[in-house]
């Protein structure tokens, strides 16, 4: 049995201490925001926070994160980063398919509440491995800018 803390409520899953937390996320707890893309932590659509950073949840193992905060895209709009976030994406209409944006939105909301005021670079450098098969590149970095911006 292993403890968790997800978007601020305990858990204790019966997991092997070896699986994916993506998978106790999803199939054990049942919070289906967080996406499966690649399972080698290339593609960015699995990213939650643990303890406020960015982390691919598919390749990191659940026996790693007892004891610390994880946040997924269900509980993001709670922070200040992720209500600037997920305005400015709405505002600016990024989402195409959608099954990357919640790994999207989730490194974008780390970048926000750790460097308020990113150049391009500091945008690149955080959503390098954010991959949007739709291209909606240039809405995501003008949906940062804006959110950046207190939009």
């Amino acid at each position: 049995m292993i403890e968790l803390t997800i978007n601020a409520q305990k858990h204790v899953v019966d997991a092997p201490p070896e699986m994916p937390l993506l998978w106790v996320i999803r199939d054990i707890v049942g919070l289906t925001g967080t996406k499966f893309g690649c399972g080698i932590a290339q593609c960015g659509a699995c990213t939650v926070h643990l303890d406020g950073e960015p982390a691919r949840s598919c390749v990191t193992p659940v026996a790693a994160v007892g004891g610390r905060r994880i946040t997924t895209i269900e509980a993001i709009g709670a922070t200040p980063a992720g209500q600037k976030v997920q305005k400015a994406w709405l505002d600016i209409d990024v989402v195409q398919c959608g099954y990357c944006q919640s790994g999207q939105i989730m490194s974008a909301a780390a970048l926000i509440a750790s460097n308020p005021a990113p150049n391009d670079a500091d945008i690149d450098a955080a959503m390098a491995g954010n991959i949007c098969r739709c291209g909606t590149y240039v809405r995501i970095r003008a949906a940062i800018k804006q959110a950046a911006k207190g939009a």
